[in-house]
């Protein structure tokens, strides 16, 4: 079909290869948060400064600059805790420089549109793929005059990228920013404080295989006990012998607690990291580990019975199960969860919306699920749907990225194959083939319910339309140009047969004129004679 753009195959979403479990740190003492707060303090001044040096040395870092940073950090700290104080910087840095390569890709695609723009004649209507010009002499000016700032900014962003420097601040540049705005935060100045130190410490380290319970620096055992190797300036506050500090309280992992147990057993590599939650009084510690990517099941077996197409909405998952011929069973689910409140809020609805998609999968036998691979980079610009705040504000909250990150790890829990698919047209064609053949009385279906029908046909490779031709010796033409393509429209039962004019046997005569002339009747009673009654008289005999 001409102006369509061509539909990538489906694929399955490969599983995640790691795992990161948290729990609370409990019955902590005073002396032990006492040693907490300062082992943090002190290594995050240690990681404020290297990472200072590093972005000093930008694109002219190399594996020697990095040894000299490590053996500097070594005398202040130990050597692990130096290589995993530089080993993070190092990941710091790489993340600023994706961010600014995609801020800097953000800025070109934003002067591009604006040019083009600027380029039509004022009011000119745009199509599904550009848009048009700008409605008045007014607007046009003023993105004018946007256009210069974005190409001034382009070009600083361009000059600092090809220079190697980032824009890096150590807490957080929102956190930052914050302290200038306490009364719209509801915060003090105090309570501000101690998020910002509580965010620049550091109390992380990475897991070594081989070693004690899989980790040197930050040690757990088994029976949840926690013990840190304390930096060479802090050996003085170590209870334990070889300059380590074991606390008073006791963790323990609720989720995948076995699984980190046998990690722990068989000293194996696990990592982690200490976090203080200021607002809340509360130490919490999170274990990272990473493991094999589970075996890439074929996109065959995993659609033995079916699937469930799952359309992403802005208050919603709408689900609908389809057979393995493609056809939707049962009624459609919708799992609503609501976005709006904090960071940790928004995870929590969004985990608690996949919970019950999982659960409802399980039951009903369904070992796939098909979701669209959502990419909505193009579609938050400024310059591209200007006036269409709403819209893009409803784009932006989206959660694309979370979600598709949170139901590839919870359904590789749950042995559930996910399945992703082009999003082009599934919610158009969706709409126009299947939302009104299933509507009915007793059911409403909603656009976003055709939609995730058409997602779910598209994992199985069917078409999204409800019927296609059948075999040419089967169509009722013979062979013909006729086929069974169901329309927009709802389908309907036959009617009867069209009432043609003349003989039922549809052939003519050869007297065709005289059949079709008035005949005389063949009674006697209708007949109508030509000649004149006439009363004659009596005769008379003799």
């Amino acid at each position: 079909m001409g102006g369509l753009r061509e539909v990538a195959a489906p694929f399955v979403v490969p599983g995640p290869s790691g795992v990161a479990v948290r729990t609370r740190l409990v019955r902590l003492t005073a002396a032990d948060e006492e040693v907490l707060r300062r082992v943090g303090a002190h290594l995050g001044t240690l990681a404020s400064r290297d990472l200072k040096a590093r972005c000093h040395d930008g694109l002219e870092h190399d594996a020697r600059a990095w040894a000299v940073r490590k053996r500097e950090l070594t005398p202040l700290s130990s050597a692990r805790w130096a290589g995993a104080i530089t080993k993070a910087t190092h990941d710091q840095w790489a993340l600023a420089r994706r961010c600014a390569l995609a801020h800097l890709q953000n800025l070109q695609a934003g002067v591009h549109m604006l040019r083009h723009r600027l380029s039509l004649p004022l009011g000119q209507k745009g199509t599904r793929k550009a848009p048009g010009g700008y409605r008045s002499r007014r607007e046009w000016h003023a993105k004018a005059r946007r256009l210069r700032a974005l190409e001034d900014r382009l070009a600083r962003e361009l000059a600092g990228w090809e220079a190697g420097r980032v824009h890096v601040v150590r807490g957080g540049k929102r956190l930052a920013r914050t302290r200038h705005h306490l009364p719209a935060a509801q915060l003090t100045q105090d309570r501000w404080r101690a998020r910002w130190e509580a965010e620049r410490w550091f109390l992380q380290a990475d897991g070594e295989s081989g070693k004690r319970y899989g980790n040197e620096t930050l040690r757990i055992g088994p029976g949840g006990e926690v013990s840190i190797r304390l930096p060479a300036p802090l050996s003085g506050l170590a209870n334990a012998p070889h300059g380590r500090y074991v606390l008073t309280g006791r963790i323990r992992f609720a989720h995948r607690g076995p699984e980190w147990a046998d990690r722990v057993a068989a000293d194996r590599a696990v990592a982690y990291r200490i976090h203080h939650d200021p607002g809340r009084g509360r130490w919490y510690v999170t274990a990272s580990w990473h493991k094999p990517a589970s075996p890439a099941v074929p996109l065959a077996a995993a659609l033995a019975g079916g699937v469930i197409g799952v359309d992403l909405n802005a208050d919603h998952l709408a689900a609908w199960r389809l057979d393995v011929h493609g056809n939707p069973t049962g009624s459609p689910r919708r799992f609503c969860y609501d976005l709006t409140g904090g960071t940790q809020h928004r995870d929590a609805q969004v985990r608690h919306a996949l919970t019950r998609l999982l659960h409802w999968a399980r039951a009903c036998g369904v070992r796939a699920i098909a979701v669209e691979d959502l990419d909505f980079t193009t579609e938050k610009t400024r310059e591209k749907h200007g006036r269409k705040k709403r819209f893009r504000q409803l784009v932006s909250g989206l959660p694309t990225g979370r979600l598709r990150a949170r139901l590839v790890s919870m359904a590789d829990r749950t042995g559930i194959t996910v399945i992703a698919v082009d999003p082009a047209y599934t919610s158009k064609w969706g709409a126009q083939h299947w939302q009104k053949p299933l509507t009915s009385k007793n059911r409403r279906t909603t656009r976003h319910d055709a939609a995730s029908i058409a997602i779910g046909r598209r994992a199985q490779g069917y078409p999204i339309r409800r019927r296609t031709a059948p075999p040419r010796t089967h169509r009722s033409d013979g062979c013909g140009h006729r086929t069974v393509q169901a329309g927009p429209e709802p389908p309907g039962r036959e009617g009867p047969r069209r009432r043609l004019p003349g003989p039922r046997t549809r052939s003519v005569p050869p007297d065709a004129e005289r059949t079709r002339a008035t005949r005389t009747s063949s009674t006697v009673r209708d007949v109508r004679s030509e000649r004149e009654w006439v009363q004659d008289s009596l005769l008379l005999t003799d």
